[in-house]
């Protein structure tokens, strides 16, 4: 590294911290002081996506049943937060404390430093829905001593779960990783097993048949195949995501007559492997076509790795299977909230070979007991109702 790189890194480290407290310490908190002198806007929901610039699938359920309350005056706020530059950043946090000032009610499906950046009037409810089932990968401050995590010092100092009123999660068994990763003691935070918003939509028979659909139209092979879904999540961190694959032509070449394969890499991904056009009619990558809860409805098996959507999947009783190639390494990245080989309802394996070999004798291996027992243990507070569950949290006297 040369002497102008090394004056730039520290310029930009420099600026960054500048910047972070600038508008988390002084600027934020003075923004929403000034607006939460309004009175609360008792039919007010806001509804915060930290990273997206549109409203994502974790949403979706909940956004649906507040509007049919049709009394709600709703807010949206996307803070692009990894992808807009820093002035487009700054620009949408103004606007999201502003909001965030006279809100009723404010939901988050992310670790926000704006919401926990300010002292949050009493009068607002705030409640930390996730994106996620289960306790899978660590997360928060379950990583303080990790390589992925931050230092517990600097995630106190600019805290990302702090004035949380409620956080939901997927059932009584996780409370404990929860309360762990966010902190939930320090915060006064309460984790309460009511359910996650985005698996009601797998108790609707009318949503799993158009989801099935939509996956046939983005890939027609798969609708005279069974369907092998391979859904890794990334490895590194976010501006830098790696993913894993399967062999594709090994795939094709032993599973080909009977199933097709289709890949859903994780958004973090930027640039996932190609798929070789020799195999179009066997394999193809649709991250960016369908959404995850369509591909899960539509899959017959489900290849993962480290993902919590195995949680979700558990709930149709279906075959999963662990690609686990880099266990060692993951486990020392990013770490467990349980032995792995001991939480996960299906075979790990390391290679391709012993994948294949399992999916041509799946008759016979699959343990769908063991599966039922993993959605019970997991999964036992989603039951189609959770939103319902939610909102009346959000709203309660």
């Amino acid at each position: 590294m040369n002497f102008k790189s090394i004056i730039k890194k520290y310029y930009n480290k420099v600026a960054s911290r500048t910047y972070k407290f600038a508008t988390l310490k002084v600027i934020y908190p003075l923004v929403y002081n000034f607006y939460k002198r309004k009175p609360i806007d008792e039919k007010k929901v806001l509804l915060i996506e930290v990273r997206s610039l549109s409203l994502t699938d974790s949403y979706a359920v909940l956004d649906r049943e507040l509007k049919a309350r049709g009394d709600l005056n709703i807010s949206y706020q996307f803070l692009g937060e990894t992808i807009l530059n820093i002035i487009g950043c700054f620009k949408r946090g103004l606007a999201c404390v502003k909001e965030l000032a006279t809100a009723r009610a404010t939901f988050i499906t992310d670790a926000c430093q704006i919401t926990s950046c300010v002292n949050l009037r009493k009068e607002t409810r705030l409640i930390q829905i996730w994106h996620a089932c289960g306790a899978f990968k660590k997360f928060g401050f379950s990583t303080a001593l990790l390589k992925f995590g931050d230092s517990e010092k600097r995630m106190l100092k600019y805290p990302y779960y702090k004035n949380i009123s409620y956080i939901t999660v997927s059932s009584p068994e996780v409370v404990w990783a929860y309360e762990e990763a966010m902190n939930s003691s320090t915060f006064e935070s309460k984790v309460v097993p009511v359910g996650v918003s985005r698996t009601d939509l797998f108790f609707e028979d009318d949503f799993v048949n158009n989801a099935k659909e939509r996956v046939y139209k983005a890939f027609p092979k798969a609708r005279d195949k069974k369907v092998i879904l391979y859904a890794p999540t990334f490895r590194g961190r976010v501006r830098n995501a790696r993913t894993g694959m399967v062999d594709i032509e090994r795939f094709h070449q032993d599973l080909g007559d009977e199933y097709v394969l289709i890949i859903k890499h994780h958004p973090y991904v930027k640039n996932p492997p190609l798929i070789d056009e020799r195999f179009d009619d066997f394999a193809a990558d649709l991250s960016k076509t369908c959404d995850i809860e369509d591909l899960l409805c539509a899959a017959d098996i489900c290849i993962s790795d480290y993902s919590s959507l195995v949680f979700e999947y558990s709930l149709f009783e279906r075959p999963l299977i662990f690609f686990a190639y880099d266990i060692e390494s993951y486990n020392d990245w990013r770490g467990f909230y349980y032995d792995y080989a001991e939480l996960t309802p299906g075979p790990v394996f390391t290679t391709d070979e012993e994948i294949i070999e399992f999916i041509k004798n799946i008759d016979e291996r699959f343990d769908k007991q063991r599966v039922i027992d993993f959605k019970e243990k997991f999964m036992s507070a989603c039951d189609g109702n959770s939103t319902r569950r939610i909102i009346e949290l959000a709203f309660k006297k």
